[in-house]
């Protein structure tokens, strides 16, 4: 067989290994399939151990391009929605794939020069921590995109990821990587230290999921606490098309003022999605539609929606994709500006140049939002025990860029789900909730309009739910509180820490192989 030859056969063996893998992570969650695929990625790596570091780089392009192209094929759908779009599916389809291909590349170029053929656990764990860190990368330059990492598959597995509350997701991924590898040990070489090695893989898993077992059952132990609020989540299914066309703004808000069922006497907060009302501003809002309002609600309700606001700042006109909090007069009490937009959904990228040729940003009539880097808590007041964080969509993707304080009861999260288009879009966005419930160890009250809305407690368990084909409402009234959770205390450093410890341990065991 030529070389040539030989080399597009493992392209294709990558190819292949890389969009398998993908169907491990939601809606699919077939995370027994990760033991195969990156076992069998270790193996190939080293059987076919090229001296030319050229070839690892291609090989980690080509994992990477496959597993991204199968899992964020959904990125196009939002480019759809808009004839002056469309002309870009083809590029976004390719190019935003291959970026995120680069960061594998390049692990798979560091990892080389480490690879050991006899040094088996060793160099998974080495492998472990190039690929996770470069994983961390990804989700924090360039405004960061954390999507898909391996340890999402394991979004349904409630007693594996409370471990999650110690050390987050960036580690946890790391050791998922690990615990995926250690089946090629058995197969490459079955010495004593690599023996040793596996077992410590073993006894690591068991006892991440023992510590979700004790977790859980601590958790379902505690003494409920009752609000003195009501509070309801609106699942609601109202057209993308909105933002290209003049629906009747009244005929929206009577449709969620209808969901919402307000009862007059009861003291009841309601949660409304992300940017429902994307043609007017809350000044509008307040101006011409206060009336629903009044007529509505009582002074026993608040409101939460997702509305776009603006601010003169130094002669300049901001705009921002802004969560407020409104009373039954559609008087503002708290607002909070969107720190982390989308680029191009919400911003563009090196806007003077790229406007020049034509791009510009997909929503808010092709102006960019403004970001804010505050974030702010808000209390409801001493009487109602209620306090929220608030994110809005793509926010809750960010692990350990939350919040520095604890001091806060609820995570709400506010999306517009409908980018995504009907695909496994919605799903994967939802799990990033799970895992921000359980690193933080507090609830996440999520309203999504296309998407999935959901009443998260803080082991990431649904408490109730509403499927992306339906509308409704969902409430709480209720919760359980735990201690602050080793994770929210010192966030991402956890990562570095437990980079510090595989660091440790592949000294250790080449120390221990060279004596």
């Amino acid at each position: 067989m030529s070389k040539k030859k030989n080399f597009y056969l493992k392209g294709i063996h990558i190819f292949l290994l890389g969009l398998i893998t993908s169907f491990s992570l939601p809606p699919y969650n077939y995370w027994i399939l990760n033991f195969f695929t990156l076992s069998l990625l270790i193996i190939f790596l080293f059987k076919k151990r090229d001296k030319n570091f050229k070839n690892f780089f291609i090989y980690g392009f080509i994992f990477g391009f496959s597993y991204f192209v199968s899992s964020l094929y959904w990125i196009p759908f939002s480019l759809s929605y808009d004839e002056n779009f469309k002309y870009l599916i083809p590029f976004a389809i390719v190019i935003i794939p291959s970026f995120l291909s680069l960061f594998y590349s390049f692990a798979f170029v560091i990892f080389r020069f480490f690879l050991k053929r006899e040094l088996i656990f060793s160099n998974i764990l080495i492998f472990s921590l190039i690929f996770s860190f470069f994983e961390y990368l990804r989700g924090n330059i360039f405004s960061g995109f954390p999507w898909n990492l391996f340890a999402y598959s394991f979004s349904e597995n409630l007693n594996f990821i409370q471990i999650n509350s110690l050390v987050g997701i960036y580690a946890f991924n790391m050791i998922c990587i690990t615990i995926f590898c250690a089946p090629s040990i058995l197969y490459l070489n079955r010495n004593k230290k690599n023996l040793i090695g596996f077992f410590l893989i073993l006894i690591t898993s068991f006892s991440i999921y023992t510590y979700g077992i004790i977790k859980i059952k601590k958790f379902n132990d505690l003494n409920a606490q009752i609000l003195p609020f009501n509070i309801k989540v609106l699942s609601t299914k109202i057209p993308i098309e909105r933002f290209y066309s003049n629906l009747d703004n009244e005929e929206i808000l009577n449709k969620l003022i209808n969901l919402s069922d307000p009862q007059l006497n009861n003291n009841t907060i309601f949660i409304w999605p992300e940017g429902i009302l994307p043609t007017i501003n809350l000044k509008l809002l307040k101006e011409e539609y206060n009336f629903l309002f009044q007529k509505s609600f009582s002074k026993n309700h608040f409101i939460i929606l997702g509305i776009n606001d603006e601010e003169n700042v130094n002669g300049t006109q901001k705009h921002y994709n802004s969560l407020a909090i409104i009373d039954n007069n559609a008087d503002i009490l708290f607002k909070y500006y969107k720190n982390k937009l989308v680029p191009f959904g919400e911003f563009l990228p090196f806007e003077n140049l790229l406007s020049k040729i034509g791009l510009k940003s997909l929503t808010n009539n092709y102006q960019s939002y403004s970001s804010s880097k505050e974030r702010k808590i808000f209390d409801f007041g001493k009487n109602t025990q209620i306090k929220i964080l608030p994110l809005i969509c793509y926010e809750i993707i960010y692990s350990g860029n939350l919040t520095n304080k604890n001091n806060y009861t609820f995570i709400v999260n506010i999306s517009e789900d409908g980018w995504f288009g009907n695909s496994i879009g919605p799903y994967q966005h939802y799990a990033h909730a799970v895992f921000r419930s359980i690193e933080q160890g507090k609830y996440t009250l999520r309203s999504a309009n296309n998407g999935i809305t959901a009443i998260i407690n803080p082991l990431g368990l649904a408490v109730d739910k509403i499927n992306i084909k339906n509308e409704g409402t969902i409430s709480i009234n209720e919760i359980r509180s735990l201690d602050k959770t080793l994770f929210s205390m010192l966030g991402n450093k956890i990562y570095f820490l437990i980079i510090l410890l595989y660091i440790f341990l592949i000294f250790s065991f080449n120390k221990s192989k060279n004596e």
